[in-house]
């Protein structure tokens, strides 16, 4: 049995890698995507354009404005002489906000009197205007920190000390990267193995691999196995990526991450052997699998948590295997988590791969019939 299992494994390696667009597909899209949504997919915001409306022109004023001139997160873009300009510059985006100091600035301030600093910022992209808003909060507050410090003003009974834990400066990438590790782990074995056995069908060999002494079982173990090797070099080589490239932290234990791995690209594999067996052409195999992987990166948590999904989706997220891959991932990598933390998600991925393969193994035979 392991020789006749052996040859389709050989068999299928070469079917891959003759055809250019096999080829293409293994390589192409994953590094792209890889570097696309590493360095493009990001809810960090730098160099914000910003206008200014000063009305002061103070000493005080100029050592707030510094502030923004200072940060790398602030970009000036230019300095409004009158009060109809503001609406201009919105409106045609060229800064997404206007700071606007008003004339008594400086003065209130020596006096001990609090003044305010208005912020006009575009909410068109409210998610953008949101951080942005935090960006300037923490500027400000620090402004203010500084001067009561500095002039004898009475400290306020109590302040907040903020720290972040597993990302300090709470760098998205952090949290964006180790994910598309899993999309692209998906991608790849869904696709290797998705569009195996219709692929025998399109191209006329599936009778001639019916007529050899192999079982069903043991062609769909021939089938799955190149998927599973290619996904372990593609997950890799992506989080090789990730740490060596992106700079993304690796706290935790190698054994966690690969057997991570392996029961994950186990349930993928089930999953796309289905859908290979359901599909008679390659188009319907293609379209299958981009069917089930656009819903499984939604429902996994990638982008939005799933606590904030409505009840009836969140037990969704239980059949699929990208909710417990990207706790394990993002466990590994940040929060330096061990075999033993994570048992809890190896189990759920083990149960759905047996499920999968014994589906996909009942629906070869149902086609065969």
């Amino acid at each position: 049995m392991g020789r006749r299992i052996w040859a389709l494994v050989v068999k299928e390696f070469l079917a891959l890698l003759r055809d250019k667009a096999s080829r293409v597909v293994l390589i192409g899209p994953p590094l792209i995507q890889l570097i696309v949504f590493g360095y493009a997919a990001t809810f960090n915001i730098r160099h914000i354009p910003y206008a200014v409306y000063n009305q002061d022109q103070g000493d005080i004023s100029r050592q707030l404005l510094a502030r923004f001139q200072g940060s790398p997160f602030f970009r000036q873009v230019r300095v409004l002489q009158a009060e109809r300009e503001i609406a201009p510059v919105i409106d045609n985006k060229n800064a997404l906000l206007v700071i606007h100091i008003g004339r008594h600035f400086s003065q209130d301030l020596l006096e001990h009197l609090p003044t305010p600093v208005q912020i006009i910022i575009d909410g068109r992209n409210s998610n953008t205007a949101s951080l942005a808003l935090n960006d300037i909060n923490s500027v400000v507050q620090s402004f203010d920190a500084g001067w009561a410090a500095s002039h004898g003003w009475r400290a306020p009974p109590s302040h907040l000390v903020i720290r972040a834990w597993f990302n300090p400066d709470l760098l998205s990438r952090w949290f964006i990267v180790p994910g598309i590790v899993g999309v692209l782990t998906l991608l790849v074995a869904m696709l290797t193995t998705g569009l195996s056995i219709a692929r025998e069908r399109e191209n006329g060999t599936f009778d001639q691999l019916l007529v050899t002494p192999m079982r069903p079982f043991e062609i769909l173990l021939g089938k799955s196995i190149p998927g599973f090797i290619i996904g372990v070099l593609e997950a890799t080589l992506i989080v090789v990526a990730a740490v060596f490239w992106f700079g993304v932290p690796f706290t935790g234990s190698l054994i966690a991450l690969y057997l991570g791995i392996f029961v994950f690209l186990f349930s993928a594999i089930g999953i796309g052997l289905m859908i290979s067996s359901f599909a008679v052409t390659q188009q319907q195999g293609t379209l299958g699998v981009f069917l089930f992987m656009v819903p499984a990166i939604i429902l996994s948590g990638f982008t939005t948590p799933i606590a904030n999904m409505p009840v009836a989706v969140q037990y969704l997220t239980y059949l699929n295997p990208m909710r417990y891959f990207l706790v394990i991932l993002r466990g590994v990598f940040l929060e330096g988590d061990g075999v033993g933390i994570l048992w809890s998600q190896y189990g759920p991925l083990v149960l759905i791969g047996f499920c999968s393969m014994a589906a996909a193994s009942w629906l070869f035979r149902h086609r065969l019939a």
